[in-house]
């Protein structure tokens, strides 16, 4: 068993009308001893954009009265939602979710100093399930990736885009090329590109051709029977790259998210050293069991301290809490459940 320590509720919302209904899914990356937050906002409309302020310990020192990036093209005019950030080879990646009304894709941006942000637009497949459909046919990956397009087209119609999220960088270039993590339902992949301008239409036809070469992790256990998706970006240990992700149980009172991990190879992140057969965590307090939606543990920034790890997450899509967790005590456990499969 892991020793999970409750650091409690770090954000709340405010009555600041971009962040006056809801605060959660922050990314984190820490600079000396601050540790930056940039946080999903929504509005009593529900539309989202990105706060941000800043932590020493789980302290707010800082916090902005205005969001730093906001809904501004018709591509994300719902929302711009539940960023992940990377520090690669000297430039901040924050990619977000862009929703408009209809369909999820991937966007990023880019700074310098964490301060400003530069647009840089969409990245993840415009491709509809339809077409989809007849590419996964092909591709060899399981009957439950053809599941979930049926269900997005019977919601939402033909027309309906692939739906992408929970995706964000790897910290680091293997073999020279960029890392990207991603989640097309129900698993996560990795899509490895020299630059991001490869990442034209066919590129992805090209690629989903071959998803299946591409999975990382597919649901797997109990309490990930639906599905799951990319959490945190991940940290590089000496034993590999340690992901923590969220995973939804299906149950007949409804969806339950809980956060899991997993241990990647450090050369080839496709290799999975070690995941954990049971939740790392789950909603169990009153605030992350009620709020804007039940049941949701859901782990999108983490930075490490002092050999702990704290990983900050969205709870009950309403607040932003924290657990603390032993570093070696995890890579421990997730080594002893090495997967032979």
């Amino acid at each position: 068993m892991i020793t999970v320590k409750n650091e409690g509720i770090i954000l709340e919302k405010t009555n600041l009308e971009f962040e006056s209904k809801a605060v959660f899914n922050p990314a984190c990356i820490q600079t000396d001893a601050i540790t930056h937050m940039f946080y999903r906002a929504i509005n009593h409309n529900d539309i989202s954009s990105i706060g941000y302020c800043q932590l020493v310990g789980n302290k707010v020192v800082k916090r902005l009265k205005e969001p730093i990036l906001f809904p501004e093209y018709d591509y994300e005019k719902k929302g711009v939602e539940d960023p992940r950030i990377t520090f690669l080879e000297g430039t901040y990646y924050l990619l977000y979710t862009a929703y408009d009304g209809k369909n999820a894709l991937v966007a990023y941006a880019t700074s310098n100093d964490l301060v400003h942000f530069v647009k840089q637009g969409l990245i993840s497949p415009q491709i509809s399930y339809d077409e989809a459909e007849d590419i996964f046919r092909g591709s060899k990956v399981e009957e439950r990736y053809i599941m979930f397009e049926k269900l997005y087209k019977q919601r939402d119609g033909k027309n309906i885009l692939l739906f992408e999220k929970d995706a964000f960088l790897f910290p680091k270039k293997i073999n020279h090329k960029f890392v990207l993590f991603h989640r097309i339902l129900p698993g996560i992949q990795i899509i490895y590109f020299d630059s991001f301008s490869e990442l034209t239409e066919n590129r992805w036809r090209d690629y989903l051709k071959n998803l299946n070469d591409f999975i990382v992790l597919d649901p797997l256990y109990w309490y990930e029977n639906r599905n799951i998706g990319g959490g945190c970006p991940p940290i590089e240990t000496k034993d590999g790259w340690l992901i923590i992700y969220h995973a939804v149980e299906n149950t007949p009172a409804g969806k339950v998210y809980h956060a899991s991990a997993a241990l990647l190879d450090l050369k080839n992140p496709l290799k999975v050293l070690g995941r954990l057969k049971e939740p790392l965590f789950s909603p169990r307090t009153a605030w992350e069991r009620n709020g804007v939606v039940n049941n949701v543990v859901f782990p999108t920034g983490i930075v490490e301290r002092d050999k702990k790890l704290y990983i900050y997450y969205g709870a009950a899509d309403t607040h932003i809490g924290a657990k603390s967790v032993d570093l070696t005590e995890l890579l421990t456990e997730l080594k002893n459940n090495s997967l032979k499969l």
